[in-house]
């Protein structure tokens, strides 16, 4: 029998480590979730550049769908299109986009680096790199709950451009009824040709968007600086309708795995763990038989 002060001891220390574990569970389940960029007032806009020169915007026989913004002395030349409304001072959506851009350069790491034109592959949410440039073809297919976001960088390494040619984006799941909580950072220039695209461009340099479809956000001159605003939007014989990523921006990151059994498949990351197989419950573990591959 525990005498009253050593029992007193013993409720004492349960009373810190209760809490204490509740933290690491926590803790355990944060560092499975990741976050978008914040775009502040620069959600919403169809087309956003910094100029500096006239024509920071050109859109020619085209259907916009929402805000254009540039920023002084860049001007907004229409031919043709039909717009939503012209912001010719767009200064503060334009600070915030650069914000949105270092976030995504400096403050989110990978979880999987990609090759190839993505034609016929299906991703869950997450943080994905390409090192160099990307040259998208085919149908990329993006399957997630509602609140899931993807975000894919371009020319992690320094230097990248991003070139769609007959390039589709296809939402599936839940976010397929959803505005799409898609995020494309590329350290250049973004082309895309006859693609149907899906997913807000933060691009370093230029985008040109001609023919097709584009639902998202066009944004760009992340290079540049309030003081010194780059970048240019082209729209030609195309479709753009704004969406604002909706959601929350939460990521669902896969997380690393816990390798217990019975806490079901939990879609995540092994690591180093159990030999680089998924979590045991993945494998069809029971408590006694966890199903580890050898």
């Amino acid at each position: 029998m525990l005498r009253p002060d050593s029992l007193k001891r013993l409720t004492t220390r349960l009373l810190f480590l209760i809490p204490f574990a509740a933290l690491l569970y926590f803790h355990s389940h944060v560092l499975a979730i990741g976050f978008g960029p914040f775009l502040g007032a620069a959600s919403g806009f169809a087309a956003l550049a910094g100029g500096p020169a006239a024509g920071a915007v050109t859109c020619t026989t085209s259907t916009v769908t929402g805000d254009v913004g540039v920023v002084p002395p860049g001007t907004f030349v229409n031919t043709a299109c039909t717009v939503g409304t012209v912001n010719t001072n767009a200064t503060v959506a334009y600070a915030d986009f650069l914000n949105a851009y270092d976030t995504l350069q400096f403050n989110t790491p990978c979880d999987q680096t990609l090759t190839g034109t993505l034609a016929g592959v299906t991703l869950s949410p997450g943080v994905y790199c390409f090192p160099a440039a990307a040259t998208l073809t085919g149908t990329l297919t993006l399957n997630g709950p509602a609140d899931g976001v993807w975000i894919f960088k371009i020319g992690t390494g320094g230097t990248g451009a991003l070139t769609g040619t007959g390039f589709s984006v296809v939402m599936a799941g839940d976010a397929a009824g959803t505005c799409p909580n898609v995020y494309w950072w590329v350290a250049q220039d973004a082309t895309l040709t006859t693609s149907n695209f899906l997913g807000t461009i933060l691009a370093g340099a230029d985008i040109t968007v001609t023919g097709g479809t584009f639902v998202g956000e066009a944004l760009a001159g992340g290079a540049g600086s309030i003081a010194v605003p780059t970048g240019a939007v082209t729209l030609t014989n195309s479709s753009i309708h704004a969406c604002a990523p909706a959601g929350g921006n939460v990521v669902h990151v896969k997380g690393k795995c816990n390798q217990g059994v019975g806490n079901g498949p939990e879609g995540c990351d092994p690591g180093n763990s159990n030999h680089k197989n998924p979590s045991n419950d993945e494998l069809g573990g029971t408590p006694g038989n966890p199903g580890r591959k050898k």
